[in-house]
């Protein structure tokens, strides 16, 4: 069986982007076809000035979220990234791998730092190597999918470049993975600037749909989405991005096709109300099942619990065995830093005194 990882950053509330083109196909596909693994990636959401509570609401609404759309604990693995130390200790020996030029050739790296800079400001240094970390993410797990939106892929591509340099360099540790891509919705846009993508990291704007908004706020928000000039509804990217962009989310909710669901509608309203109404269906289980997770909060913490427990047992062997590959010295026997270990030994010493 194949292995998937993916994960959702918590640096803002989930949106209808993140679900139409990456939770959905995770819970109707991959878990049931795969070995997959699904992690809140909390260590990536301290790359930017942030507030610790915040971070810490976020990713517990995360993963309550990831459940709420269909992701069964029996079927497949779902964890909170720092509580698996594993990640951080391969992300140091993958930069010890990547280039200064492949970090800074990275797109999102390149456009927040240009931002920064225009505000007289610096970004920090984690914001410049987190695409190793995700690299780590990976190639931790042995991952031969990662299912991902377009915007992701070049960081898929590093990890893949750097699985095939250390593999090279040092001998086989990694398998090598390849990015996959949902048929319809990969990428969301933002309703009111259907060129830009439906980001969870604004925390407010009408163009944005959260998984938990309200019916009515749904609706108030597709209704006055950005459409063209003209008055034809036309499935075209380039010369009608917010009416493609509305037949794409329409598609993606309905199981249609945005081309041929451009020629049922004579009008930007009729698009608009079937479009509104689509998106609230979609949502209504989801929010129903979250309601009912938020009161049993003890359900939640144990799933992410036993999902540590899991990932640290797939991940421990291989990042072990990247370890020697490069030239670490292993560990004394009981030193592996392992807790029970580290339990057991103090005992001993206890007892010796």
């Amino acid at each position: 069986m194949k292995r998937v990882f993916s994960g959702v950053k918590p640096t803002g509330h989930l949106t209808l982007g993140n679900y139409l083109g990456a939770m959905r196909q995770w819970a109707a596909v991959d878990q049931h076809e795969a070995d997959a693994l699904f992690c809140i990636v909390d260590l990536h959401a301290l790359t930017v000035d942030h507030d610790p509570a915040r971070v810490r609401r976020l990713s517990r609404q995360a993963a309550t979220l990831l459940l709420a759309a269909g992701l069964d604990p029996r079927l497949c693995t779902v964890f909170v990234q720092s509580h698996v130390d594993e990640h951080a200790r391969l992300s140091y020996l993958l930069e010890c791998v990547a280039t200064d030029g492949e970090m800074r050739r990275m797109i999102q790296y390149k456009e927040k730092a240009a931002r920064e800079r225009a505000r007289g400001g610096s970004v920090r240094l984690s914001l410049l190597t987190y695409p190793v970390l995700m690299a780590a993410d990976i190639l931790a797990y042995g991952a031969d999918h990662v299912p991902v939106g377009d915007d992701q892929t070049q960081h898929v591509e590093l990890a893949r470049d750097l699985a095939v340099r250390f593999n090279q360099r040092y001998g086989h540790a990694f398998v090598v993975p390849r990015a996959t891509h949902p048929a319809v919705a990969a990428r969301v846009m933002n309703l009111q600037d259907p060129v830009s993508k439906m980001g969870k990291s604004e925390d407010t704007g009408p163009g944005i749909v959260y998984l938990l908004d309200e019916p009515d706020v749904v609706r108030k928000k597709v209704m006055r989405a950005v459409t063209d000039g003209g008055r034809d509804v036309a499935y075209d990217r380039e010369a009608q991005p917010g009416v493609a962009n509305l037949l794409e989310i329409l598609a993606a909710c309905t199981g249609g096709n945005p081309k041929g669901l451009s020629g049922v509608y004579e009008s930007y309203g009729a698009l608009k109300k079937d479009t509104a109404e689509a998106v609230v269906e979609v949502l209504r289980p989801v929010q129903a099942r979250h309601k009912e997770l938020c009161a049993d909060p003890a359900y939640v913490e144990g799933v992410l619990r036993n999902g540590a427990e899991r990932a640290r047992a797939m991940a421990r062997p291989t990042v072990d065995a990247a370890y020697r590959a490069i030239g670490l010295l292993p560990p004394a026997a009981g030193a592996s830093g392992d807790p029970a270990e580290t339990d057991a030994a103090v005992g001993v010493l206890n007892a010796a005194r």
